[in-house]
């Protein structure tokens, strides 16, 4: 399993990812990372889970990881073809703000994305999923039409949904991560938040 910290990335064996899980209270995913910003947010907020970001661009962690406190971890892997050390180990799982192939894979109901979501979580694991309506316009979906397509896809793949919520200008300037940001300033700020549980 690739990692990284700073400029530097190393591969992670199997006694130090046990060492990891042994020593977190539970364990939070964030697939599609971009920069890092949320994972280390949420690994301040909470010392002693592990916050796990994943993201196939290295390039984007390099300064987070540098900073980021010791219980967050960032893995090189694409959210398709995710190392087979995670699986099983999220009670907590997030996807920010997708677009591009993850959220493609997130608008059809067989993707193999669908599969490795299934893959990563515990019984009962929670999801929070937040989509925007720019990312969605590039793929051919209204805010809505996507949202009811994602919300198609968890339904099919085991999970139990929750009421979705769009969220405010000021919810977006609150969220920690930086592309919540630009959308609370941008053109279309038009976001939903989803939740649910793994049955």
């Amino acid at each position: 399993m690739e990692t990284i910290r700073g400029k530097y990335a190393s591969h992670m064996n199997h006694a130090a990812w046990s060492a990891c899980l042994q020593q977190a209270a539970s364990v939070h995913i964030d697939l599609g990372t971009g920069d890092g910003r949320f994972v280390s947010h949420l690994a301040r907020a909470y010392p002693r889970m592990l916050i796990i970001g994943v993201d196939a661009c290295r390039e984007n962690l390099v300064d987070s990881s540098r900073r980021a406190p010791a219980n967050a971890l960032f893995i090189i892997a694409n959210a398709c073809a995710l190392p087979p050390e995670l699986a099983g180990v999220a009670a907590h799982l997030t996807v920010n703000f997708p677009w591009g192939s993850l959220l493609q894979g997130l608008l059809q109901p067989d993707s193999s994305l669908a599969l490795a979501l299934r893959r990563l979580a515990q019984p009962a694991a929670s999801l929070d999923l937040r989509l925007n309506a720019g990312a969605l316009a590039d793929e051919g979906y209204s805010l809505e039409q996507g949202t009811a397509a994602v919300q198609t896809m968890l339904a099919h793949n085991g999970f139990n949904l929750r009421a979705a919520h769009q969220l405010t200008a000021a919810q977006l300037k609150a969220f920690p991560t930086t592309w919540a940001k630009r959308l609370a300033f941008g053109r279309d700020p038009r976001a939903v938040h989803l939740s649910a549980l793994t049955r």
